[in-house]
């Protein structure tokens, strides 16, 4: 009786088993952080989704890969060590850029309060630009975003500076 049982769901099972269709690879899930301005030109971060990725080769013959394909346009490459305790201090970027870290950690904080801190696998979007100074209170006379080293170690960047205007009011505009 109990072969039988085995060999019934063995019948049943293996027609769907083998016929199977196969599954097409799922997009990566991957975010990024986004340091924006607002209207009131106050900074702010957000957690972004990038959603655009393409399996597809960027070379052919070499196999393909995910791509997520930011605008085109001209774009500056720039290594950066900060020194042991670095202190950015309250700064504006100077351009729309991605900022990697490659080694160590550091952090940046927003206008609102909002802290991150990154490591080598985080990605921020640094976009804030056109900032207004705070007019009285602890933070007076402070814009844009505080940087700056955690821990005592160096820490390296790769910054892409691009060649676009900054946007107000829009976090996670890049996908």
């Amino acid at each position: 009786m109990l072969a039988v049982g085995l060999v019934l769901v063995v019948q049943v099972l293996s027609p769907g088993v083998l016929r199977a269709a196969p599954q097409e690879p799922s997009p990566p899930q991957f975010t990024y952080h986004h340091m924006w301005t607002d209207a009131q030109g106050i900074s702010h971060i957000a957690t972004c989704p990038l959603t655009r990725f393409v399996l597809e080769s960027m070379s052919p013959p070499a196999g393909p890969q995910w791509q997520d394909r930011q605008p085109d346009g001209r774009a500056t490459v720039l290594m950066t060590v900060q020194p042991p305790h670095w202190d950015g201090t309250w700064h504006e970027d100077p351009k729309v850029q991605w900022i990697v870290p490659l080694h160590g950690r550091w952090f940046v904080q927003a206008m609102d309060g909002a802290r991150v801190e990154m490591g080598p696998g985080d990605v921020l979007l640094g976009e804030d630009q056109n900032t207004r100074p705070f007019r009285t209170g602890p933070m007076q006379g402070r814009r844009g975003h505080l940087g700056g080293n955690v821990g005592d170690g160096a820490v390296d960047l790769m910054v892409v500076q691009m060649d676009i205007s900054p946007t107000i009011g829009q976090p996670c505009h890049f996908h």
